[in-house]
């Protein structure tokens, strides 16, 4: 089931390292752009777009925005992995990041309901839609470049890069959102500030531009296109041959990224609106967990190239199962102590079962379908995932009344993403007998 690669090329005209850095900071400035909405749908875009719901309501109607963008990854990794298989994954990163830096920096630019009535959430549904698009085919094409520039032996330390732009583009935009929100009274943020950190995101993607323009094309794909092996239809050939992989990949990812996205987005609401905890405290209980989450993630890879990658991805899904049990009666004692070991605990399961999964799925497909193969599964993952993560626990939090409801929601999913993981590694055991 695993599939073999190439080492990389010794023509290779940029050093791995480079390549990978790229990746980091390309990627977390397309997840800083995607994860500026979150935040602000916490707590902003309730009141400003859904006027006439109720608290609880309109902030549910936001994170149903909020959970567009993930309908459309699919069609962004599909698209783009269909190009970054056949011409390229240089020319889809570059075409990912503008896509996102457009939608992003025009989200900052929209009209509130009060001052076009219907348009203004049809507005930002339509502009989700298209940030969805982009780092649907963002994750395939990062994750790639730096995994095959990499040496054999160090392809989960590489791929750990890209995966590191997840927590370092949360901390920008909890930077941002604490330093905007710490400096403008309520009524300030609401009428102004919250759009300040989507309008930064036009300077910052023209810096990631100029990095991703200095580095060069896949030396595994290149390879690909020298012996007239592209694909002409990979995601139909993914389809068809390799549907277990996808599907596998998919459901093993689903239980990090429905933790993740209740640790980057509905914790922050929860805490500030049912808990009350100050929002900028929370914001920098978050911002310290990203730190943690942030370090994790190479650490487990470089492990994972050691002794295994199956081992490490097993062990942290069990782990994150057993923590998803005490994360919400840690965090419901609003203290802020007490909501900080719950959320360093978290972060550290969350890196431990990250970081190693962008070598492990890059390994489940052949170079010349990689990029369709990988892509796929990562977004049918981050759709079941953290697409339905803070609308689901929202709801069920209004209907049950209590966090219990949520708790149960996110052990079941680890336990899924364990038992997928454990398929995965059997599938590997098989394969090489």
């Amino acid at each position: 089931m695993t599939a073999t690669h190439s080492p990389a090329s010794p023509t290779t005209r940029v050093s791995p390292l480079k390549v990978a850095t790229a990746s980091f900071v390309g990627t977390a400035i397309e997840w800083y752009d995607y994860f500026i909405y979150g935040m602000a749908a916490a707590i902003a875009f309730g009141p400003l777009f859904f006027p006439s719901f109720s608290p609880m309501a309109g902030t549910l109607a936001a994170f149903a925005t909020y959970s567009v963008g993930f309908l459309a990854r699919p069609l962004g990794g599909i698209v783009m992995g269909h190009f970054g298989d056949k011409v390229g994954r240089k020319s889809m990163l570059v075409t990912s990041l503008l896509l996102m830096g457009v939608a992003t920096a025009g989200v900052g630019l929209l009209p509130t309901y009060d001052q076009v009535g219907v348009w203004a959430p049809v507005l930002l549904v339509t502009l989700r839609f298209v940030q969805g698009i982009g780092v649907g085919g963002e994750w395939g094409g990062a994750v790639l470049m730096a995994v095959e520039h990499a040496p054999g032996n160090r392809r989960g330390f590489y791929g750990s890069f890209p995966q590191m732009g997840v927590p370092g583009g949360l901390i920008l935009a909890n930077l941002v959102f604490l330093l905007v929100s710490s400096n403008l009274s309520d009524a300030g943020f609401a009428a102004w500030g919250w759009r300040v950190p989507f309008l930064a995101s036009a300077l910052l993607v023209a810096v990631g531009l100029v990095i991703r323009f200095s580095i060069t094309e896949s030396p595994e794909f290149e390879q690909v296109k020298e012996s007239g092996e592209a694909d002409r239809m990979p995601i139909v050939t993914v389809l068809k041959d390799h549907w277990r992989q996808v599907l596998l990949a998919a459901g093993g990812f689903v239980g990090n990224n429905t933790v993740g996205y209740i640790f980057m987005a509905y914790l922050l609401g929860y805490g500030t609106n049912v808990l009350g905890i100050d929002r900028s405290l929370m914001l920098t209980l978050t911002l310290i967990g990203a730190f943690a989450w942030l370090g994790i993630i190479p650490w487990a890879s470089a492990v994972s190239d050691r002794h295994g990658r199956h081992r490490v991805l097993l062990l942290g899904s069990a782990g994150l199962a057993c923590w998803m049990l005490v994360l919400f009666p840690l965090v419901d004692t609003a203290r802020p102590g007490v909501v900080l070991v719950g959320i360093l605990g978290t972060a550290f399961f969350l890196g431990v079962t990250y970081g190693p999964i962008a070598a492990l799925f890059s390994d489940l497909f052949k170079a010349k379908v990689r990029y369709s193969g990988a892509s796929l599964g990562y977004q049918i993952g981050s759709i079941l995932g953290g697409g339905l993560a803070p609308t689901l626990a929202t709801a069920l939090y209004a209907a049950g009344g209590s966090s219990t409801p949520v708790t149960v929601y996110l052990v079941a999913v680890s336990l899924l993403s364990l038992g997928c993981l454990a398929l995965v590694a059997r599938d590997a055991r098989v394969s090489t007998h």
